[in-house]
């Protein structure tokens, strides 16, 4: 697959928000279950490192070639370990979703056609599973028929947009309604939430409390550069909230005007 027809089949974003029942689920270093399987907070903590460091050699290697020296923000990838939950978890409800309709899902979307817009090394495995997911998305956006087109759905999707800078902010509904058209990857988004949401329920999900709400991986096309953005949809009123001991809070993991934590390592409550 060419790049040109990742931007333009990849117009993803998902919404709502799902309240999940306590099940017990509560190790504390288990960052998620999603039924039978498990993610540590080990885990999440490789990806991402792998993408820190590959990500700060590549900025070093541009900056040498220049004779400059970087700055360590300039060395910082702005993935956070909460968008690699996201992204692991959203992933294994998709191809939960997938199976359950016997959807086939090919490999085209590679890390390489990803690498510029995400910012990150086409050698991460946070970049490699981006292009799994892309792959997933792009299938169940085929299959899923598109959801109506409510003001609340548009605008929870415009609002996340305008977090990322790439559309302006404060505008009215009236306003986005003109700006996005029919609508079309809102609409394919609600369905996409809506099929996640119900899987999750099945798969009887549990999220540890430090990543305070899970979002959708969601990348929506400009015409000329893709934005990559998430949306929440499971909160963290989740199912682990028993854990018994807590980790101290460090002055890192307070929270931003968002309420989301600024690096993703807060603590679990």
């Amino acid at each position: 697959m060419r790049a040109r027809r990742v931007i333009a089949a990849a117009s993803v974003a998902a919404l709502g928000v799902l309240s999940l029942a306590a099940c017990g689920k509560s190790a504390p270093d288990v960052a998620a279950y999603v039924g039978d399987t498990t993610y540590s907070l080990e885990r999440v903590d490789e990806i991402y490192s792998d993408v820190q460091a590959k990500f700060g050699d590549a900025v070093r290697q541009e900056a040498s070639q220049a004779s400059a020296t970087p700055s360590p923000e300039q060395l910082r990838s702005a993935v956070t370990r909460q968008d690699v939950v996201n992204l692991l978890v959203s992933l294994e409800l998709g191809k939960r979703v997938a199976a359950a309709k016997n959807l086939q899902v090919p490999d085209e979307v590679t890390p390489q056609q990803l690498e510029q817009n995400l910012r990150v090394p086409a050698s991460t495995e946070y970049a490699k599973l981006w292009g799994e997911w892309i792959d997933l998305l792009q299938v169940l956006n085929q299959q899923l028929p598109p959801a109506d087109l409510s003001d609340d759905s548009m605008m929870a999707v415009y609002q996340a947009l305008a977090k990322t800078g790439a559309i302006q902010g404060g505008m009215s509904v009236a306003d986005v309604r003109r700006a996005f058209g029919d609508g079309g990857f809102v609409r394919a988004a609600t369905a996409l939430s809506t099929a996640l949401e119900e899987e999750a329920t099945k798969a009887d999900v549990s999220i540890n409390p430090r990543y305070r709400a899970i979002g959708v991986p969601s990348v929506v096309s400009t015409g000329q550069s893709l934005v990559f953005y998430s949306l929440p949809y499971i909160n963290e009123a989740g199912p682990v909230t028993d854990i018994s001991t807590p980790e101290p809070l460090r002055s890192s993991d307070a929270p931003d005007a968002e309420g989301t934590p600024q690096d993703d390592e807060g603590t679990a409550s």
